[in-house]
């Protein structure tokens, strides 16, 4: 097929590029910035072109002669990013319903088993999302992801940030809520099974095989990493206070650590009967070592970070030679953050 990627230099889309080409797809790979064809090994499978999601006529070109569509655009880093997150997804359901584009593949967010109205801004805007690019063709589907296991996931980052900081972490009692994380290399075979004619169709869930609590995914982390953390009880913590504590304590976006902290109150996991199951019939891989591939060095799998990843995900090569302990170098770690982002 020929496959638009839109957000395709995003974490999930620089891994599923790569991942399109190596199963014989051309790919049209689209980004908000200016196209950057170095950024794909100049394969000539690849044509980098920028598409702003919510301008209707470089959506319209960019949907030209393609086979599908995997729209992989979120805003987190926005404080509007609930209407431009709808707009985007409306001008993209347009152009592929008036060009009877087959495939569309949307990379969505677990939703859980509560009244709409109880959904987090994050999430609502996710199925807000999912349900405009749903109506767009009879071949879409929205595969709903929760945490991504990867080095350089935004949702897997802010965790690890958090899981190996402090000594003494207090942890919300709502924090007990269970998560079904999944690692990225999963997610790129869903998305390569959703392309398929036979493939799955509407809203799919997608996780991996363990199911956690919160502070189990953080003790995981900083297991993998070889450190021990005490983790205490926080029976009083207001997710505003936890977001913007959050927020202070790690490299993240200020607006996505805020986001993402709102949709930790409820249970993250798959629906039975609408859980997503490799079309190869392969198992999916553990938490533990998606969690070890992510902290492995230069690891070269999906799950290992790459140099096009966001730079607050990444580490400071200069730092990792100065012999302080693993919560010393993450302090100093941030505090350089902290000092280069006032430095512009």
């Amino acid at each position: 097929m020929r496959v638009l990627v839109l957000g395709a230099t995003g974490y999930v889309g620089s891994r599923l590029v790569p991942h399109l080409l190596e199963h014989g797809h051309d790919v049209v790979a689209a980004s908000s910035s200016e196209p950057r064809p170095d950024r794909f090994g100049r394969d000539d499978r690849v044509d980098a072109v920028r598409c702003d999601v919510t301008d209707p006529a470089m959506v319209e070109e960019a949907v030209a002669d393609v086979d599908a569509v995997v729209y992989l655009v979120h805003s987190l880093d926005r404080t509007d990013f609930g209407d431009r997150d709808r707009v985007g997804a409306e001008t993209v359901a347009a152009a592929v319903a008036a060009r009877g584009v087959r495939h569309l593949v949307y990379l969505s967010g677990l939703v859980p088993d509560v009244p709409e109205d109880e959904l987090s801004a994050h999430i609502a805007s996710r199925l807000e999302v999912e349900r405009i690019l749903l109506g767009a063709t009879d071949g879409a589907v929205a595969l709903r992801a929760g945490v991504v296991i990867g080095a350089g996931s935004t949702s897997f980052e802010i965790i690890r940030q958090v899981a190996t900081l402090f000594l003494v972490q207090p942890v919300p009692t709502w924090m007990r809520s269970r998560v079904q994380p999944v690692a990225v290399s999963d997610v790129l075979r869903a998305v390569e099974d959703a392309l398929a004619d036979d493939g799955p169709r509407g809203a799919v869930d997608l996780g991996g095989p363990d199911v956690v609590a919160y502070p189990d995914l953080m003790t995981v982390c900083g297991s993998e990493a070889g450190l021990s953390r005490v983790r205490l009880p926080a029976p009083i913590a207001p997710t505003s206070v936890v977001g913007l504590g959050t927020a202070l304590a790690t490299t993240a976006p200020f607006h996505t650590v805020t986001a993402l902290i709102e949709s930790l109150r409820h249970d993250m996991v798959c629906r039975p009967g609408a859980t997503w199951e490799p079309r190869s019939g392969g198992p999916l891989l553990g938490l533990e070592e998606a969690v070890r591939r992510a902290l492995t060095p230069r690891y070269a799998g999906p799950e290992g970070g790459l140099a096009s990843d966001p730079g607050w995900t990444r580490g400071i090569p200069l730092l990792d030679l100065v012999p302080l302990p693993a919560s010393g170098r993450a302090a100093a770690r941030l505090a350089l953050h902290r000092v280069r982002s006032l430095l512009g």
